[in-house]
């Protein structure tokens, strides 16, 4: 492959932010306030560090050290869980938030798993290479001088195991290996210029991960099945509005929580995308919803099995 590979063939599609469509969708990923807050306010800081500078200058006029200590943090946070649990969802959306904060708009490029290439010998490499370079010339001409960024760039790595899988691997393949050493080239090459970018990685399998990449991580944020409480926020939020009682919200809270054998608990996505979307077919369009169908639909329904990380 002697080629560079266009831009089209890395990022089979862009997304600009701020945008209605991608604010919709973060407001419904309910029961995950505390990982949207803080990954808002990592990304903010990292694309755009005149953000926290103006609040240092406001709050703590003579704390200089402490704000380049903090900026220093390399440009990655890797999103981390289990199958279900809204991860890569939040790392499409979570740049609407991200740019409304910092008042700039903000592109993500999601990097395509064909960018893993056909195996040929340094085609990987020459990828991984192209995607950090469309980031970066990107993000350079979104760089200013006064500090203040005139946009940003984040790039998008999901199943990043399977990119940056650890080179302690006895098995591992000499091109991957070389792939690795791409990937960190690429992150220290935009945490060294200083640009207006940062990288978000999704992972089922954190303990993959090169050890490298984590050390470079400035945030790993762990996504995990809900908890009853979540649980019950959600059924709250969707369900009490058609009129059931919340001795049926408690039935359900119970129902989707983990089950004798080990049977973990359903997953976020089982109860917004499976259970709630059920309990809706079985009454339309003649009836409304009935109490006694939606505890059946959830007693029948099992969880997705968790992710079984072999690298452990």
């Amino acid at each position: 492959m002697n080629m560079k590979p266009s831009l089209d063939e890395l990022f089979e599609r862009r997304i600009t932010y701020p945008d209605f469509e991608p604010q919709q969708r973060l407001a419904r990923l309910v029961g995950l306030d505390d990982q949207k807050d803080r990954l808002t306010k990592i990304l903010g800081m990292l694309v755009n560090p005149s953000g926290l500078a103006g609040w240092v200058e406001k709050h703590h006029p003579h704390a200089t050290s402490m704000l380049e200590t903090v900026l220093r943090r390399p440009p990655l946070v890797v999103l981390a869980g289990d199958v279900g649990s809204g991860k890569t969802e939040l790392a499409e959306t979570i740049g609407d938030a991200v740019a409304r904060q910092e008042g700039i708009d903000i592109t993500l490029y999601p990097l395509s798993l064909s960018s893993r290439g056909q195996g040929r010998v340094g085609e990987m490499t020459q990828l991984i290479s192209a995607a950090f370079d469309y980031t970066a010339e990107a993000a350079q001409k979104l760089k200013s001088a006064s500090g203040k960024s005139r946009g940003a760039v984040i790039l998008l790595v999901d199943e990043a195991d399977a990119l940056a899988q650890s080179r302690e691997n006895a098995q591992m393949h000499h091109e991957d290996r070389a792939g690795v050493n791409a990937f960190i080239r690429g992150i220290d090459r935009i945490a060294n210029s200083r640009l207006p970018a940062a990288v978000i990685m999704c992972t089922n399998r954190l303990n993959a991960l090169d050890p490298a990449v984590r050390r470079r991580a400035a945030e790993v944020l762990s996504f995990n099945r809900p908890t009853d409480e979540q649980r019950r926020f959600i059924f709250t939020s969707q369900l009490a509005p058609l009129g059931l009682a919340s001795a049926l919200i408690d039935k359900l809270v119970e129902l989707t929580g983990p089950r004798p054998g080990d049977v973990p608990g359903f997953t976020f996505s089982d109860i917004n995308q499976r259970l709630i979307p059920s309990i809706v077919l079985a009454a339309y369009p003649d009836k409304p919803v009935d109490a006694r169908i939606a505890i059946l639909t959830a007693q029948n329904m099992s969880p997705t099995p968790p992710f079984q990380d072999r690298s452990q």
